[in-house]
């Protein structure tokens, strides 16, 4: 890189400096003068077992982001934990507010045309109160289901991470993850979860997710691994050595955890398909865990700890859109499938030129893609093995049709966050480590003292 373009860089960043706070300044006004209107009273009365369900649901669904970030944070080196894993945590905060404030509206307003939701409808939580809402949350208050879908918003694009980990511009990516969130997962959640959606009438199953954020994740994270490009280490085909295994193990427990509220909750009730849904989870992920590491040690490898929490994930990743319509024995074919499919592809992609650091999708994007294929072919009462071809059918379309939009949508913008804010640190700021040239904090003694001049950039 040139004196020059860096000059350039520089003052790009410099000039988009300021216009984050101003965003949120501005948000912080409109929430004090704004006086949105009385929620009106259309759905039925309060369920209060399922209020309380999904109440802990959310929180458990909002747990899965932190461990996200300390399973993320234990993968990279040393010298980027710090970064990958704010790039996790600050999603909590974005993502929350641009909800509020549109993102909401987006995914379950009002239909147009089964496409995208009316961004006046519940914009800044108009109309979102503790009263029911006959169609999103007949039981429970509109509030909690809102919430509950926040957590999903959430976590998507925290996902997408790590596939850019250790090159990736904090503002920039900032910057990406609003836009995802706006044109890519919104839709998603609209096309698939609202009741006018046109993948929900065209009778596409996603209980949980496995369309509207794994698969989308994926292919963005794809998409991103091949804009931003190969990095120093991996082009000079160095060992990528996990700063903490420890972390990874900590924040796979906490995903595996968090990921009942994640598939159970999303019965939106208190039932028998709630505890299906929690027992199919369970039994898909630990069923993945230990395909993996016995997959690894037939084709000669040692069982590794990285392994057995790597397949744990893919296994939750999989069973996610089928949770509540599968039985347990099902799911644990699902996570066995998943397991060993998505092993074969992080060996694929080891021995290509690909840099997706820390295997988002082979494991989300694949996982997902398997999951929903699964649907097809085991949901009950329509799926393949009851004798319907449709369902599976529709799903091997909608797959086609979801990843072509999720990575070419990805694709297009990167490309306008580039022209923005570039999406890459420096080959300088690159070999100290983000936590230092990004955030001016460090775990530990990554360098010697010439990465100094960076605190503070």
């Amino acid at each position: 890189m040139t004196l020059d373009s860096v000059r350039s860089t520089t003052k790009r960043i410099r000039e988009f400096s300021a216009v984050p706070f101003v965003l949120v300044a501005s948000v912080s006004l409109l929430g004090v003068f704004f006086r949105p209107a009385p929620q009106e009273v259309t759905g039925g009365p309060i369920n209060a077992g399922d209020t309380a369900w999904m109440l802990t649901a959310t929180a458990l669904v909002l747990l899965m982001t932190p461990g996200l970030s300390f399973f993320y944070g234990g993968m990279v080196r040393a010298k980027n934990v710090v970064s990958t894993m704010l790039q996790s945590f600050v999603a909590m905060g974005v993502i929350s507010l641009l909800w509020i404030v549109v993102g909401f509206s987006l995914a379950f307003g009002n239909s147009f045309h089964g496409l995208i939701g009316d961004p006046r409808t519940f914009f800044m939580f108009t109309r979102v109160g503790a009263l029911t809402h006959p169609d999103l949350a007949p039981t429970i208050p509109l509030i909690v289901f809102a919430l509950f879908q926040l957590k999903f918003a959430i976590i998507t694009p925290a996902l997408i991470t790590g596939s850019f980990a250790e090159r990736v511009r904090f503002s920039s990516y900032l910057l990406f993850m609003c836009l995802f969130s706006i044109f890519i997962y919104s839709p998603l959640a609209h096309w698939t979860w609202h009741p006018d959606g046109f993948l929900h009438k065209l009778g596409v199953l996603d209980f949980a997710g496995g369309t509207v954020v794994h698969m989308s994740a994926g292919f963005a994270a794809l998409a991103g691994a091949i804009v931003l490009g190969r990095r120093g280490t991996h082009q000079a085909g160095e060992s990528h050595i996990p700063a903490n295994i420890p972390f990874v193990i900590l924040g796979t427990g906490l995903l595996w955890f968090g990921w009942f509220g994640f598939n159970a909750g999303s019965a939106l009730s208190a039932s028998g398909q709630a505890a299906m849904a929690f027992a199919t989870t369970n039994t898909a992920s630990a069923s993945a865990a230990i395909a993996w590491i016995f997959f690894d040690r037939m084709r000669g490898q040692k069982p590794s700890a990285l392994g057995a929490c790597v397949g744990a994930v893919v296994g939750l990743v999989a069973i996610t859109p089928a949770a509540g319509y599968v039985s347990i024995g099902e799911s644990i074919f699902i996570g066995t499938v998943a397991s060993v499919i998505s092993n074969l592809m992080v060996h694929w992609k080891n021995s290509s030129a690909l840099d997706d650091t820390l295997d988002v999708f082979p494991c989300h994007g694949v996982g997902g893609m398997v999951g929903m294929l699964m649907t097809g072919f085991f949901a009950k009462d329509v799926g393949l093995t009851s004798g319907h071809a449709t369902t599976f059918l529709i799903h091997c379309g909608a797959l086609l049709f979801v990843a072509a939009f999720s990575f070419c949508g990805s694709w297009m913008l990167y490309k306008v966050t580039d022209l923005i804010i570039p999406l890459r640190v420096t080959a300088e700021q690159e070999e100290i480590g983000l936590d230092l040239s990004q955030h001016g904090e460090i775990m530990q003694d990554t360098g010697p003292s010439s990465a100094l001049p960076f605190l503070g950039r």
